[in-house]
């Protein structure tokens, strides 16, 4: 797409964030289920979009052209469709994020302040093969009232185009649905014309390997929320149970092995005495393991899996928190004291005791879906949901209040809490 035509649909997208914003939250519920029911109805011609794009792929997965973990992200079933609609339906039945009330502050006598939720506006979605992503995206950003353009990977474009008339097919169906909320965007251009409108748009959000995320930081002024690496890790302490051990590594590893959340390091307190049974159990169950890899910064995504053996909890925690991607960890131990010095002690998005890493997921936190999952240390970390999307405003409500009277001591602050 030329640039100034570009600019014309992200000033559309602009305005239609204007108008999402101040839409009732039973509009938008009903634009949810409209959506939900019409993906379930064509859910055929949707597997069959799906099913060209796979075909197209598979030559140069092959030939090594597209990774075999992007074509896996690629198939679109009857599971991830099952999850897809239920998401949406999910998010449908969550509170409505957007006018909150975060703090209510009496300043002085009739000035009251009111910190309130408010749409971030208009957000920019760059994402990898994941057809599934223009469901959970575009039912987030209905819900928290944010008017979205998306950028799919080529080779999940007829997917991608089927799902998005699905759904702006139901949009146009539900009375008082702005239009323009949900774009979609197709070339490489596309992607640069995106990364360079500050001016309209307000977050970029990329959903795909290390090598895009690090291109959209380095090419933009525009704040990006994401991450770049999965480079998860799981510790088994000393006191760990064996059973439990199996079941998690083996599940973190092998259960979707491209995902981000995947395990891709274990650590191994050097006394944990059952640590050749583990080590067994692992290659039993297909997993490669690997004890002296080039780098321990290696995201597999892949049934592989490096391991070490470390001499204490305090050197497990080390190496996590200089290797790790911040992403999610776990630590696999009987002992709570442990437990808890570790969940401290790591610097992760998510940290966790006694379960898989594959539980960073946003539909199994609750949030009903995610536009993905956040490294970072401002506004949104870990499974980005609707409060992720959503940001805050001041309001402050007065009679002809003055900051000269505060100055010369006519009046005076008190700074009352009243709730929130």
């Amino acid at each position: 797409m030329e640039e100034d035509k570009f600019i014309e649909l992200a000033q559309r997208a602009k305005a239609a964030s204007k108008k999402i914003a101040t839409l009732p939250v039973g509009v938008k519920n009903t634009a949810l289920l409209n959506i939900a029911k019409n993906l379930k109805d064509n859910k055929d011609k949707i597997f069959e979009a799906n099913q060209r794009d796979l075909e197209e792929a598979k030559p140069l997965a092959e030939a090594g052209e597209l990774s075999q973990s992007t074509y896996n992200r690629l198939k679109l079933d009857e599971n991830k469709m099952r999850d897809m609609v239920q998401g949406i339906i999910d998010i449908s039945n969550l509170e409505d994020p957007v006018g909150k009330t975060l703090l209510k502050r009496q300043l002085d006598d009739g000035l009251i302040l009111t910190k309130v939720s408010c749409p971030i506006g208009v957000l920019g979605i760059i994402f990898e093969a994941r057809p599934d992503v223009i469901s959970q995206i575009s039912a987030l950003a209905i819900k928290s009232s944010n008017a979205v353009i998306l950028k799919g990977g080529k080779e999940s474009i007829n997917t991608n185009k089927e799902i998005m008339r699905v759904i702006q097919e139901a949009l146009d169906n539900t009375m008082n649905f702005p239009k323009d909320v949900l774009t979609q965007v197709f070339t490489r251009e596309d992607v640069a014309n995106m990364l360079s409108q500050d001016k309209y748009i307000d977050l970029i959000i990329p959903r795909g390997g290390n090598n895009l995320v690090k291109f959209i930081k380095a090419n933009t002024k525009i704040p990006v929320l994401g991450h770049a690496d999965g480079i998860c890790h799981i510790f088994a302490d000393e006191s760990a149970d064996l059973e439990k051990a199996k079941r998690i590594i083996i599940d973190a590893k092998t259960q979707y092995p491209s995902a981000c959340n995947s395990v891709e390091t274990v650590l191994i307190h050097k006394d944990f005495k059952y640590s050749s049974e583990l080590l067994e159990a692992l290659k039993d169950a297909g997993i490669e393991l690997v004890d002296k890899p080039e780098s321990w910064h290696k995201e597999y995504s892949d049934k592989i899996l490096s391991y070490k053996f470390v001499s204490s909890l305090e050197e497990a925690i080390e190496h996590i928190n200089t290797y790790s991607s911040g992403h999610t960890e776990s630590i696999i131990t009987e002992d709570e004291k442990n437990a808890k010095i570790f969940m401290n002690a790591v610097d992760s998005a998510g940290v966790y005791h006694n379960v898989s890493t594959r539980f960073a997921d946003g539909f199994r936190y609750g949030f009903g879906a995610e536009v993905g999952i956040s490294t970072n240390k401002t506004h949104a970390r870990g499974p980005v949901g609707l409060d992720g999307l959503t940001i805050y405003k001041y309001n402050l409500e007065g009679n002809g209040d003055i900051v000269k009277d505060y100055v010369e001591g006519v009046k005076h602050f008190h700074h009352k809490n009243l709730g929130g």
